[in-house]
């Protein structure tokens, strides 16, 4: 049974972009088209030569903000600012989204690629603020992204969270591999199922998903 599988959690880490939203919002389209704005400043390349290369560093290393910092050294703050830097109209408050996350025993935080700043606008505008403990960006691994298993062990540590005690809920499945290698819980949160090793479990409604594992249902 679910409920028993996540018994002994005691840290809930969620991460942000399409899995506290429904991808269908597409709010990520926003930044994909100023990331590739970003590459095509930074390289001079023409936009389809700096899509290519956007897709490209996230494929290599991790994000594209990784990529950019390793082969063109940019200033990731000026980068992470100008690329959320965008609306959040799409966005609705989900009350009962926000209710399931609070009632889950323990400690709540969001764990992003993104920055910091931006999660914490998108949390506001879906009315999910309140249920989180903290909320940490790309910045507080020191720019490392997830998947990179360093990345996670600098914000779970920084966090102080145990990750035998904690679930991975994640959009990306690159992003669960380290988690599970850490003992945690992962729940994929996607439309379609990704078979993996490392995925203990997949749900395309995460509201749904939380419900059954909640001790208060």
């Amino acid at each position: 049974m679910a409920r028993s599988f996540f018994s002994h959690v005691r840290a809930w880490v969620f991460d942000l972009d399409n899995t506290l939203y429904p991808p269908a919002v597409r709010l990520f389209d926003q930044i994909e088209v100023k990331m590739t704005d970003f590459v095509m400043r930074v390289t001079g390349e023409d936009r389809p030569e700096a899509n290519r290369l956007r897709k490209h560093y996230w494929a290599a290393h991790g994000t594209t903000l990784a990529g950019l910092m390793r082969e063109h050294k940019i200033d990731p703050d000026a980068y992470l600012e100008e690329v959320h830097d965008i609306r959040f109209d799409a966005l609705t408050p989900d009350p009962h989204l926000a209710d399931l996350i609070a009632a889950l025993p323990g400690r709540k935080i969001v764990y992003t690629n993104g920055s910091a700043p931006y999660a914490a606008q998108v949390l506001q505008a879906r009315g999910l603020d309140a249920a989180f403990d903290a909320i940490y960006g790309v910045e507080h691994a020191g720019y490392a992204p997830k998947p990179e298993r360093a990345a996670f062990e600098t914000v779970f540590r920084r966090d102080g969270l145990d990750p035998e005690e904690a679930a991975m809920f994640e959009d990306d499945t690159r992003n669960l591999a380290a988690p599970h290698a850490m003992g945690m819980r992962t729940v994929h949160v996607a439309p379609d199922p990704a078979p993996h090793p490392h995925i203990h479990h997949h749900t395309d409604d995460l509201a749904e998903f939380l419900s059954q594992i909640s001790p208060r249902t």
